[in-house]
């Protein structure tokens, strides 16, 4: 079976794909499948059973990307075809069956939305692809434990929690008799400098916690999320992930909405600033709630 998947070019859109991925796999053993993504979500592929291609699809003047994807897709008999793009190529290519996505916000969770096209109820959980090496490099960055990992970062400096909050919780969880006495601290975050900017302070904070802020591999990062007692962080690609790779994981919300987006996985949480979605700042959501949901989640292990 021939299949190709046209997903995402955010990262936590792309995870939150990989759970159709997975359920494919199950379905259709030895499934043929060439996945389709933006360069920033390569890494959330790079590692799946069965892939028998990725195509990166880097965003071209006058939708250029779009025809140069046709042409390396066209030529194939597919017997499904999954576009989440929601664009016009599922029905330019000879397939046997399709699936395609629809535009803009609707109400209820991205993954019940993904789980609907195919019939799916309850929707699968997205899950994390890494190889040996990359635990093996994660096992070296971070012997023992237990570790608490933070994401201090996001894609819009609006969706970031202040710092001194991330510091007053990491440092109250982690001190004599609380959940994670004695764990150490690793942070995480994307590549370049405004990444580098949001985690700085709570760096700073934090002269002992362990710096992993752009310095690995989207397998590497999930990795280093699977052994994680207990991760921390904004409403992000780096959320998304930790969820799929099983750590008990609390995604903080105010100018996003937990009820679209909210971490999915076996032991996520999501907490919410005060005020509606999307115009809540993130200066509403005290640390004392989070400490509480992260104590609650730790204690229900």
């Amino acid at each position: 079976m021939r299949i190709l998947f046209v997903t995402s070019t955010r990262i936590g859109d792309a995870v939150l794909s990989t759970g159709l991925l997975d359920h494919l796999l199950r379905a259709h053993p030895g499934a043929r499948i060439t996945v389709a993504c933006g360069p920033a979500a390569e890494g959330v592929f790079a590692r799946m059973p069965g892939l028998e291609r990725l195509i990166v699809l880097r965003k071209r003047r006058w939708s250029l990307h779009w025809l140069s994807l046709w042409s390396q897709v066209a030529f194939t008999w597919w017997d499904l075809v999954i576009d989440l793009r929601a664009s016009a190529l599922a029905w330019t290519v000879p397939t046997l069956r399709r699936a395609t996505g629809k535009g803009g916000r609707r109400p209820g969770h991205r993954l019940v939305h993904l789980g609907a096209l195919l019939g799916l109820a309850p929707p699968p959980l997205p899950v994390a692809w890494t190889a040996a090496a990359d635990e093996a490099k994660a096992a070296a960055l971070m012997p023992g434990g237990p570790w608490l990992v933070l994401g201090p970062t996001a894609n819009w400096d609006r969706k970031v929690w202040p710092a001194d909050r991330f510091v007053h919780v990491a440092q109250a969880l982690t001190a004599p008799g609380a959940a994670l006495d004695g764990a150490r601290i690793a942070i995480l975050g994307g590549p370049g400098g405004p990444e580098r900017a949001m985690a700085a302070p709570v760096l700073a904070a934090l002269p002992g916690a362990l710096d992993l802020v752009g310095t690995l591999s989207l397998p590497e990062v999930a990795s280093v999320l699977k052994r994680a007692a207990l991760f921390i962080g904004n409403d992000s690609g780096l959320m998304h992930l930790s969820a799929a790779a099983g750590a008990p994981t609390i995604g903080l919300f105010g100018r996003s909405s937990a009820a679209e987006y909210g971490p999915s996985g076996p032991h996520a949480r999501a907490v919410e600033a005060d005020g509606p979605p999307y115009e809540s700042p993130m200066t509403d959501l005290p640390a004392p709630r989070v400490l509480e949901a992260a104590t609650a989640l730790l204690s229900a292990r």
